[in-house]
């Protein structure tokens, strides 16, 4: 009995210990714009491959040699995929096809599929060489091998949308889902058994469920890596992460290293935020009292530069003022010809820089042989065109002792142009002065480095204390994990007509540009540190409208998918909605700037958004809001406060603007409907979710305007009746976003947080948000959308809408909470 109570004693060690280190479900890098943002999906950042926050590998690798033993710090031991049957983004193949139901037996290798058509692969719409329109389609595939000694044998499939996969009759793969990229699926035994020497098929069924269709698919095995075997693992000690930082501490036998990824977003200097560089650096120090010999690789895989692995690139290396660079990018160059969610950046070229120095030697490889080449087994030949090309710099950094040393890379990215904008393609931000090169910017990074740096720093203190005095040491780590995700969910730009555009993506949601209320739930981290950039989220929306492309009398949902900004592209209306989104926010750029000069500007806009509100708004028409993944609604009562308060928001806009009467009719219109609203909506001791449906309920998340912009249009009462009720009805992580569904939105608890009226209150929301932060079993960057009884992502991941965390600290900047 004794030795079991010591086993658990050190079991939940174990555990606990684990807790403490679990900072992030994913650690922010590289953040610059939704192309160029790359994480760790580990706590240990050598246990994985750095990813793309989509989830593709974009690997960045780093090695350490003390005293001639090589260890790993950065990366993960990456698996390498060798063909057997190559998919059509490798190498093109036909197949046999039947868009009817062939019948029994079609997955067998002796079926006659003689008179099914041929067509050539990928298949499905869009891009597809062969065009698919059918509901379903079938496919057999037939390929020869001479040999089947291999180990580990994977599907490779791309497939959307439910695909069923067969070997020589066996089932190896049956999925009802999609994926927007490949995936690998390893082979069973049993499917491994059904390789044969000679006419293998592969035969292939897909079901279209709606949306998009396609099918690519292959089989590939898992090539040996000797060189990884002879490299140790560093041991991390820490990880921390601030606003524009994240850094990790490791043991590399003698020596320690510090390594720092730092993204300068500082949101009140628009010209060093939008220059697309990071800095990795590099610190290292003895810790036994001796002094050791130590060099350094950082290497950058050219998958930065491409959607799909497969893709060819050709990389270069050359000086460029008192830099070093490597430079690649894809051979076909397609700038702006990919739209959607899922995919990743295959223009413009990505770079590598370090200070010129006889201690800094680069070359390009392939992953195996830039470990080859640091471990010194041999020499490896250099690569200019292929593909995933390593982008290795080796930094000597000579005897290194008790004295810490520093060096540092620079890794940036030139998208040539950015979006796409009513037809005209926009360059970066950066750009603005057309004598700027990404040759300039690299430099000005190097020679500002220890500028930058400290900026960096001052932001982080700043940004440290004031969350953890407005909200509490649990809030404050939630809003720096927020920080970096929804600034570099955008893209910064600027118009023909010469304004500012800070345009959003929507991640992993539905891929659309500048989403309405995307900017919604974002608005709060903005209207704190620079206004301008939610003008930025907002000019399009007007544009659209005031240009007379948009021609309802509500605002737009969107202005396309990303990067592709030509016009709404989302099927389905949310008139209540994104109107009220747009003149609450108007309002509250006038409340943080103390003028209405913005409203001003689009007055005659707000004035026909405003009056479809004040006749539709108040008891809402079955209809979509911005919680659209919970289906259609009538009678929304959170939709009707949004109406009811963007009513009261036009009429404190028409104060400033010295609209007496206007301002007095719809402050009188908002505080009647008020009024009404509670008597609909009441369900004892809380509201109801709709109007008409009592023994519900939902977060009145849209309240917390008329409390932070202080409209004094709802009585007090209400936030507190709710806010009461729901503490009654928490799990363990987190306030369920309505009685219909377990499931919440994290950006939307917070500001139903922030209606509390003190901070012990507030706090015991903030709570089981942070225990969903560090215990969520789904490994991606920060999702807004999650389970509240397990933790587990339900979708969305990396968005911008976690800027809405702030929603605290504004309260407390507008009225000295």
């Amino acid at each position: 009995m004794k030795q079991i109570r010591i086993f658990l004693l050190l079991f939940f060690a174990v555990l606990t210990s684990y807790a403490q280190q679990r900072k992030a479900p994913a650690y922010p890098l590289i953040n610059h714009d939704p192309y160029f943002s790359i994480w760790s999906f580990t706590d240990n950042l050598n246990a994985s491959p750095t990813k793309h926050w989509t989830g593709t590998n974009q690997a960045l690798n780093g090695l350490i040699k003390v005293d001639g033993k090589v260890y790993r710090f950065l990366g993960g031991k990456e698996v390498l995929y060798e063909s057997i049957a190559p998919a059509a983004d490798e190498s093109s193949y036909t197949s046999k096809l039947s868009e009817t139901d062939p019948g029994s037996g079609w997955e067998s290798p002796g079926f006659d599929d003689s008179k099914w058509k041929t067509g050539m692969a990928p298949y499905g719409d869009g891009s597809a060489t062969t065009q698919w329109r059918t509901k379903e389609i079938w496919l057999r595939r037939e390929f020869d091998l001479s040999s089947t000694e291999f180990e580990k044998v994977n599907l490779k499939i791309r497939h959307d949308d439910n695909a069923e996969v067969y070997l020589n009759g066996e089932k190896i793969y049956d999925c009802e889902c999609f994926n927007g990229k490949f995936i690998y699926v390893p082979l069973s035994d049993a499917g491994l058994k059904k390789l044969k020497t000679g006419k293998n098929v592969l035969a292939i069924h897909v079901t279209n469920t709606g949306g998009g269709q396609w099918i690519d698919a292959g089989l590939v095995y898992e090539k040996k890596n000797p060189e990884s075997d002879a490299i140790v693992l560093a041991r991390q000690k820490n990880v921390s992460i601030n606003a524009t930082q994240t850094q990790y501490d490791f043991t590399c036998g003698n020596v320690d290293l510090n390594v720092c990824f730092t993204s300068p977003l500082l949101m009140n200097d628009l010209s060093l935020m939008s220059r697309p560089v990071s800095y990795v650096i590099f610190k290292t120090s003895s810790n036994d009292g001796a002094s050791h010999n130590v060099q350094v690789m950082f290497s950058a895989s050219s998958d930065l530069a491409v959607n799909y692995a497969a893709q060819p690139v050709t990389a270069t290396a050359y000086q460029s003022g008192n830099l070093s660079v490597l430079k690649a990018g894809t051979k076909t160059q397609p700038v702006l010809k990919e739209k959607g969610d899922d995919v990743r950046i295959d223009w413009g070229y990505m770079y590598v820089a370090a200070p010129k120095s006889s201690a800094v030697t680069q070359t390009i490889t392939t992953a195996t042989n830039a470990e080859i080449n640091f471990l010194g087994n041999r020499k490896a030949s250099t690569e200019t065109e292929g593909k995933s090309l390593a982008l290795n710099t080796a930094i000597d950094m000579g005897v290194v002792s008790g004295t810490q040393k520093e060096q540092y890379v620079m890794l940036a990215y030139d998208d040539i142009y950015s979006v796409q904008y009513f037809g005209t393609n926009l360059k970066p931000w950066w750009k603005n002065d057309a004598t700027q090169t990404i040759d300039k910017q690299l430099n000005l990074a190097n020679a500002e480095y220890k500028t930058v740096l400290a900026k960096c720093d001052a932001l982080n203190k700043q940004v440290q204390s004031s969350t953890a005095a407005s909200g509490g040491a649990d809030y404050a780590d939630l809003c720096v994990l927020a920080y970096r995700q929804s600034i570099s969910a955008h893209k910064l730009v600027r118009s023909p007509q010469g304004e500012l555009l800070f345009l959003s993506k929507e991640n992993f949601s539905n891929g659309s540009i500048n989403t309405v209320d995307i900017t919604y739930p974002s608005a709060p981290l903005y209207l704190i540190y620079n206004p301008d950039l939610l003008k930025g989220m907002m000019n399009g929306i007007f544009y659209y409208s005031e240009s007379g492309k948009w021609k309802k009398p509500f605002a737009a949902h969107d202005l396309g998918t990303y990067p592709l900004a030509n016009g709404q592209t989302y099927g389905e209306d949310m008139p209540v909605e994104e109107s009220g989104n747009m003149v609450i926010l108007t309002a509250a750029i006038a409340k943080v700037e103390g003028n209405a000069n913005y409203a001003k500007k689009h007055w005659k806009t707000l004035s026909t958004w405003v009056e479809f509100l004040s006749k539709e708004g108040f008891d809402p028409a079955n209809q979509l809001c911005t919680d659209d993944f919970a289906g259609h609604l009538a009678r929304n009562a959170n939709l009707s406060v949004k109406a009811i308060v963007g009513i009261g928001c036009y009429a404190m806009l028409a104060e400033q603007l010295g609209e007496k009467q206007t301002a007095a009719k719809y402050k009188a219109m908002a505080k009647d409907m008020a009024l009404r609203w509670m008597k609909m909506a009441d369900d004892g001791d809380h509201y109801a979710l709709t109007f008409d449906k009592k023994g519900t309920w939902s977060q009145k998340y849209n309240l917390v305007w008329d409390k932070v912009l202080n409209l004094g249009i709802f009585p007090k009462e209400v936030a507190e009746k709710e806010v009461k009720f729901y503490l009654t009805k928490q799990n363990d992580f987190g306030l369920p976003l309505d009685s219909r569904k377990t499931y919440t939105k994290s950006d939307w608890i917070l500001w139903t947080a922030t209606l509390a009226g003190d901070n012990e209150t507030f706090e015991k929301f903030v709570s089981p948000l942070k225990k969903y932060a560090i215990e969520t079993p789904t490994r991606v960057p920060l999702g807004d959308w999650h389970e509240t009884t397990d933790g587990k992502q339900v979708g969305f991941q990396a968005r911008s809408v976690v800027g809405g965390y702030f929603m605290k600290v504004l309260d407390g900047k507008l009225n000295k909470r």
